[in-house]
């Protein structure tokens, strides 16, 4: 975003963990946060955009409008899809630039610069290329583009984050005031991040936005200190919520999970939850028959739980993610496996004593496996990626991060995988050049992350131009990877983004 006052450019915010500031709202809105699908989309969210300017020079001196300073100038008659009158002047450009052109109220049947600007039908199609953070900026400009801006197509996908701080407004007399939610219910919003918030902010949050009792499909609450009350109030009363995830809620028991959990959620994630262990699992499997995707990050399950799931969630979850799951081992991975026989995405990322036994038993019985996480498990070598390459023939992505026993001939396994189109290969610290020649033959391969992996050199590094449908490329932190070769890859790979 530019500043009319100074002309520097840089982003209206930073991102933070993903999430991206959203100014105060004069409505009373208050500061909140968006987050928005993938750690690589969300990075993206507050950089420049490089839409064309779209304000009258008139509009654009305006000192007091907080307006982003975008590219080249472009008339919104020609991004709406029709001509531009004859000699009517580009918007974005100044009075100098613009002074040949004669004014737009001479020319007959011309639309104003401002017309122009508050147009709907332009305005439309055109806020279509800004972030959500600068949405929620051209939003402050004026009412006729808060109006375009607050259709709930423009909000699709985003899920606002509330601190509790941010959900009172002190009043004069030093009491507080709950703010009012109307903005985001009128973007339709149906998902909705609490953190930090307690029983009583969860029943205010109820009471006061318009579309929590049907029309919130998703709740997540993070660092929070709901009890078992406030938990079976919430799923209670938010009759719509069939996306729940709980992060960093230690008051909350297992017990309030037996008298909350309804059967209508279908995707639940828990994390960081220290009275999590096994008769949770066994609370989610006999209350949620419909669990298509369970999340689950918990220092105290045991193997015992993994044989909790029901035939009915063996048909319906495709979708399960044991992440530092430090107790589990390979008898757990055989309950797993017969009582999940239809996963498409299983991570046991951190299950540190899961061993080449267990990912045997994996590749065996988990056939329809599109996507596979075994970053953090130090037990893992090259038998496990044979293992993989033999039955594993529909997999997409495979995670090793921090495998730090595979070697170049484990990677010579994988090169047999014509299906794979994501590899994670970061900080991988015995592959060396030899082992990235394997690579060189799959075709399909359309992300690459060699990220920390210390062996690597220039010259088995440049070797990956042969890759030329790839998309991605990371190589942070990657000794091998020098200016020269980020600008021969330019050169050489010019679709793909490559990763400094």
């Amino acid at each position: 975003m530019s500043n009319p006052r100074n002309g520097d450019t840089k982003p209206p915010c930073l991102p933070r963990n993903g999430l991206v500031k959203i100014p105060t709202q004069p409505n009373g809105l208050g500061s909140a946060s968006i987050t928005k699908g993938t750690p690589a989309v969300k990075n993206r969210l507050c950089q420049p955009s490089s839409v064309p300017a779209i304000l009258s020079p008139a509009l654009a001196h305006r000192s007091d409008l907080p307006i982003p300073s975008l590219a080249s100038p472009l008339s919104l008659a020609t991004l709406a899809g029709v001509s531009s009158p004859p000699g009517a002047s580009l918007v974005g450009l100044s009075a100098s630039e613009g002074s040949e052109q004669p004014s737009p109220e001479r020319l007959p049947g011309s639309l104003s610069d401002r017309q122009l600007a508050v147009d709907e039908k332009i305005l439309n199609r055109l806020f279509w290329y800004f972030s959500a953070c600068e949405k929620c900026v051209l939003a402050q400009v004026c009412k006729a583009w808060r109006r375009v801006l607050y259709q709930p197509k423009f909000w699709v996908g985003l899920t606002p984050v509330l601190h509790t701080k941010e959900l009172y407004n002190v009043l004069p007399g030093g009491e507080k005031e709950f703010v009012s939610l109307q903005g985001f219910a009128v973007r339709g919003f149906d998902g909705f991040c609490l953190v930090g918030v307690s029983d009583l902010d969860i029943c205010e949050f109820i009471d006061n936005y318009p579309l929590s009792k049907k029309g919130v499909k998703s709740m997540s609450l993070k660092r929070s200190t709901i009890t078992d009350a406030g938990l079976e109030v919430m799923l209670e009363q938010m009759q719509g919520v069939v996306r729940l995830e709980l992060s960093g809620c230690n008051d909350f028991t297992e017990a309030g999970l037996w008298s909350s959990l309804n059967a209508r959620i279908t995707a639940l994630s828990v994390s960081d939850c220290i009275n999590v262990a096994d008769d949770a699992i066994a609370a989610i499997s006999q209350l949620l028959p419909n669990l298509t995707e369970l999340n689950l990050q918990a220092y105290h399950v045991t193997d015992t739980a993994l044989a909790y799931f029901t035939a009915k969630q063996g048909y319906t979850t495709h979708t399960l993610r044991l992440n530092s799951c430090w107790e589990i081992t390979n008898h757990g991975v055989v309950n797993m496996v017969h009582s999940l026989p239809n996963l498409s995405v299983l991570s046991l990322s951190g299950c540190s004593k899961v061993t080449d036994d267990g990912v045997e038993l994996v590749a065996e019985n988990l056939r329809k496996l599109r996507s596979l996480d075994l970053s953090w498990c130090p037990r893992i070598t090259d038998m496990a990626l044979e293992y993989i390459a033999c039955d594993l023939h529909k997999l997409e992505e495979l995670v090793l991060d921090r495998c730090v026993r595979i070697t170049d001939t484990g990677l010579s396994y994988l090169s047999t995988m014509s299906s794979l189109r994501s590899l994670y290969l970061r900080w991988c610290c015995q592959v060396q050049d030899f082992g990235l020649k394997h690579l060189l033959s799959m075709g399909s391969l359309r992300l690459l992350s060699l990220a920390g992996c210390p062996l690597l050199t220039t010259t088995g590094l440049s070797g990956l131009v042969q890759l030329q449908d790839l998309e991605e490329l990371e190589l942070t932190n990657c000794p091998g990877a020098t200016p020269e070769l980020f600008k021969y890859f330019s050169q050489h790979l010019p679709c793909c983004m490559v990763i400094e």
